[in-house]
């Protein structure tokens, strides 16, 4: 597995997400399967609305179980080392487009377990700065077709 395929998650998130997919897995999918039953049980199965509301949250359901199951598969919980070196699970302090941004190069599952702002290595911006190091400078492309300049000015571990 390469590097850029692993998740970095912090404890909390990821027993955050541990919970959530035991939920889904069992009383979630239980929930669900009873009411189709009792949809079902109504009669035609055409005109049943509650049935296919039913349906429509089991795929949902089946849907984030396989998202939390792959990213769980692939993650890692810890401390990133202090090198300088921008990676998941570094609080980065960079100049983007001139302006001074502090931020968390991380997983989107992060963002509900912290106050600050959360960038997936992903995005064009995480991607860009994936690697580089304290004073390096890198630029991406911007959703509007603009070239955007990136100075990194500090990047440190996630403490939490």
């Amino acid at each position: 597995m390469a590097e850029n395929d692993v998740t970095w998650l912090t404890q909390e998130a990821h027993d955050r997400l541990q919970a959530e997919l035991a939920h889904l897995t069992g009383e979630g999918r239980t929930d669900i399967t009873d009411r189709i039953a009792a949809a079902r049980d109504e009669g035609d199965l055409k005109e049943n609305g509650g049935y296919h509301a039913a349906r429509e949250e089991q795929a949902k359901n089946e849907a984030r179980i396989r998202e939390l199951t792959e990213k769980l598969r692939s993650v890692r919980i810890g401390t990133p080392p202090d090198d300088g070196v921008v990676e998941q699970g570094m609080v980065v302090t960079a100049e983007v487009a001139g302006d001074e941004m502090v931020f968390l190069l991380g997983s989107r599952e992060i963002a509900d377990t912290t106050d600050i702002d959360v960038y997936s290595e992903k995005s064009p911006l995480g991607a860009a700065i994936l690697g580089k190091k304290v004073g390096e400078t890198a630029s991406y492309t911007a959703p509007n077709g603009k070239e955007i300049a990136v100075s990194i000015k500090d990047a440190k571990p996630y403490s939490g």
